[in-house]
Order: structure tokens, then C-alpha cells, then sequence
């Protein structure tokens, strides 16, 4: 039979649905990538954020319509849309046949059979996310990027910031076992990856809950020695969590980019507290100057929340001057979400949509010069660019090693006949506020 699936929000999502599809595919279902000739449609969503709810139900709803227009003899609901909104979600979108929360995704292959079998059971299965097995050695797994691919490190966070679904919707961290992730970034680079992109909630943090002394420095190490011509990336990672060892096996391995994704979410102290952060703006500028002074090369990247409760225009004025200041590399910048199951929905003095919409875009107008200054300075410069993609003769689309996958900018590579998924050395003509564009030696 055939089916398709919808992964929607992050890289962790997109992770859980490329082995659902692999223990699918493994079992003899045919994956096929539009919905029209689909036996089964799988939606894995994400509700982080409001945005992200709405998106998950509208292509919920879209793709219901399968049901009676096409091939669709089943609807499967996976990941934190069923997880945060549990049994109620079921009584909104009848069109939907199983739910599975984020503790239930490796029970998949026994859903889509039981579903198509019309056998008896819940309609929602949402096992306790604490209780769910990180372990998942040699899983099978279909990858949807060319040439990267994305590991989880840990799952879940032990953290409590107020703005914060995800310890709901995850559980506490729990890391994996560095063989284990070793193993498949060996697997991975055997079937042709070109690089690695290490992500958890809490990157940072990985090891800090496994008995003994492993830590992601000494992952990093661990990855770093199997072979030279990779790339290595941690994204998500947290500003009270990275340490010395974490930055300077950035700074002195070539392989592992020098791209620390560290989300501030604030620098005004008061709103810091209020978000249940535990450092302060002295800590964050001293983090940056650190990572600066141990790794010259370094790109910074960051993420910072505006219109949170209670934040006035001079909380709004810190942030933006920190901001000018540090000079990062990449911003994204979010208004902040609100949801009656979030701690920082029962905090006073909310903020209105139409004044975080105007901090948003006067942060994003700053960041736009600064980015544009920042790639200025990369002009008649020559970088190894990951070649990924020819959308026309002569003109290829690829990264460099500041630039993450699907969130960062890319590199219009003018040439011939270049090999995709290879480095490639490439001078810089021009630039843009986001973008770089060069020749290919």
C-alpha cells in the first residue's frame, strides 16, 4: 500500500518522522510523496507555538479531504498536537482515525495496520513522554535531506523557562548513548552525508543525565574522528550550558563548524526572571566574548522573544542595544504566544499583538543591516561551499559552514557541471542582506 507523510515543525520532528517512515518502509508500505494515490496520511505536528498549532490543524484538514476525494482509507495524527491538547483533539478533528502522542511515534507501523484492519483499540495513544526509550539502536530510517542529516542527541528538557511547552510535551532530557548516536553518524556518512547536525532541546546539556562523564565535547571528539571530509553542527543548544571544553573542540576541530546556536530569548534582566531564565545580561555578554576570544572564527547564532508579558519599551530598548552590540551573525526574532497551559499566561501586564508585531519588525529591520554588514566583509573571499541543489544549468545553491540548513541564508554558486553533495571552493562576488553569491574556482 502506499502512504505519505507531513512532517511539519522542527528538525526533532523531522527526526521521528524519518524512522517512522524507515520502520514503515521496512515493513513493505510504499512511501510516496503526494497525498493523491495515498492509502495512508500520516501528519506529524508541532504546536510549540500558536502559529504552529494552526498550521498543524489546517493541513490536517486539507489533507482529510483524501478521504473522500482520493485513495485515503486512513487519517494518523502524530507528535504534539494530540500530545499537548491529548483526548480533547480527538473530539475536534473527527476526520482523524488515531492520534499518537510524541511517546507513542515508534509504536507506528502496529497503528497504521491496526487502523487499516479496522481492528478494535484507542483512538488516542499518549504514553507518558518520561517513559519513552531514547535507546533506538540501528532504527531504520529514510532520509529526506540529500547531503544532511539531522541526529537527536537527547530528547526532552529538564528545564522550566515559563514561556515552555516542550517538558509537557517531551519529558526531562534524557540523552542518548554516545555509541549509539556514533554508530548512526557512521551509517549516516557510509549511505553519503556530508554532514551532521546534532540537535536536542537542550544541545548543550547533552550527557549532563547519563551516569558518567561523557559530555557533547566529548561526543564531538568522538564524531570529529571519523573522517575529515564531514561537517559537523550542533544547533539548539543553551546559553547556561555550554562550557569551555564545548567551545574550544569547536574552535580546534576543522570539521565541526564553528556555529554556536545559543537563543538568548532576552537581555533585559527583568524579563530574563520573568521567562524563568537563570542568567543575567553581564552572563550573556561574557558567554559571547568568551566564545570570541577562544574561537576568532566563530558564527553566532541567536533567537531572542519580543511582546513577552510585562515587557516595556525600555526592556525593549536593552534587548535591542544588546543586539547591536553583540553583532550576531543570525537573529530570529518570535512575538511572543500565549496559551492558557503556559506558566507566563498567568503573569500580568500582557502586551498587545500590534506592539510586539512592531518590536518584531524594528529588531528584524536592525538585524537585516547588520547581516548585510556582516556578509559584506566575506567579498573577494574564498570559502568551501556544501553544494546541494541545481535549480538551472550553470547556477547551483549551497552553504557554507555558517550557514545551518533550511534557517540561515545560502550561497548562489555560478559554474559547471559541480559535483552535488561535494565542498567546493568558491569566491565571493557579491552579497546580500541574508545571502552570498559567488563563482565556483
Amino acid at each position: 500500500m502506499n502512504l505519505h507523510l507531513v512532517s511539519l515543525g522542527c528538525a526533532r520532528n523531522l527526526v521521528d518522522s524519518e524512522h517512522m517512515l524507515g520502520r514503515l518502509r521496512e515493513a513493505g508500505w510504499r512511501i510516496v510523496e503526494g497525498p493523491d494515490d495515498a492509502d495512508v496520511i500520516i501528519v506529524n505536528t508541532c504546536s510549540f507555538i500558536e502559529s504552529a498549532a494552526d498550521e498543524s490543524i489546517d493541513t490536517i484538514l486539507e489533507l482529510a479531504r483524501y478521504k473522500t476525494e482520493g485513495a485515503c482509507r486512513a487519517l494518523i495524527v502524530t507528535g504534539c498536537l494530540p500530545e499537548r491538547y491529548r483526548e480533547a483533539i480527538g473530539r475536534e478533528l473527527p476526520e482523524v482515525d488515531l492520534f499518537l502522542g510524541t511517546g507513542a511515534f515508534n509504536q507506528i507501523l502496529t497503528a497504521v495496520e491496526s487502523v487499516i484492519g479496522n481492528l478494535e483499540g484507542e483512538r488516542c495513544i499518549l504514553p507518558d513522554p518520561d517513559a519513552i526509550s531514547v535507546s533506538n539502536p540501528d532504527a531504520p530510517r529514510v532520509q529526506t535531506l540529500p547531503h544532511s542529516a539531522y541526529i537527536k542527541i537527547a530528547e526532552g528538557c529538564s528545564r522550566s523557562c515559563t514561556y515552555c511547552i516542550i517538558p509537557k510535551l517531551r519529558g526531562r532530557q534524557k540523552s542518548r548513548p554516545t555509541e549509539e548516536i556514533v554508530a548512526e553518524a557512521r551509517r549516516l556518512i557510509g549511505a553519503g552525508t556530508r554532514e551532521l547536525v546534532l540537535v536536542a532541546q537542550d544541545a548543550t546539556a547533552y550527557g549532563h543525565d547519563l551516569n558518567g562523564d561523557m559530555s557533547l565535547g566529548g561526543l564531538l571528539r568522538r564524531l570529529s574522528d571519523i573522517g575529515d571530509d564531514i561537517w559537523i553542527r550542533v544547533l539548539y543548544g543553551h546559553p547556561e550550558s555550554i562550557d569551555d571544553d564545548i567551545i574550544r573542540t569547536m574552535a580546534e576541530r576543522s570539521n565541526i563548524c564553528p556555529y554556536f546556536d545559543l537563543p538568548i530569548q532576552h537581555a533585559s534582566d527583568r524579563m530574563l526572571r520573568r521567562m524563568g531564565r537563570r542568567h543575567t545580561q553581564a552572563d550573556l555578554f561574557r558567554l559571547f566574548e568568551r566564545i570570541r576570544e577562544i574561537a576568532p572564527e566563530a558564527s553566532l547564532r541567536t533567537t531572542a522573544i519580543v511582546g513577552f508579558p510585562g515587557e516595556t519599551d525600555r526592556d525593549f530598548k536593552t534587548l535591542q542595544s544588546f543586539v547591536e552590540t553583540v553583532r550576531f551573525d543570525h537573529l530570529g526574532v518570535f512575538t511572543y504566544s500565549d496559551a492558557d497551559d503556559l506558566p507566563s499566561h498567568r503573569l500580568d501586564a500582557h502586551v498587545s499583538r500590534t506592539t510586539a508585531r512592531k518590536r518584531h519588525d524594528r529588531l528584524m529591520a536592525r538585524q537585516r543591516d547588520i547581516s548585510a554588514e556582516k556578509n559584506a566583509a566575506y567579498l573577494d573571499h574564498t570559502l568551501d561551499v556544501l553544494i546541494e541543489e541545481s535549480p538551472e544549468a550553470d547556477l547551483f545553491l549551497g552553504r557554507t559552514a555558517f550557514q545551518a540548513p533550511e534557517v540561515d541564508g545560502l550561497v548562489y554558486v555560478k559554474g559547471r557541471e559541480l559535483p552535488l553533495g561535494h565542498f567546493v571552493p568558491v569566491t565571493i562576488i557579491d552579497t546580500l542582506e541574508y545571502d552570498l553569491v559567488g563563482e565556483a574556482l
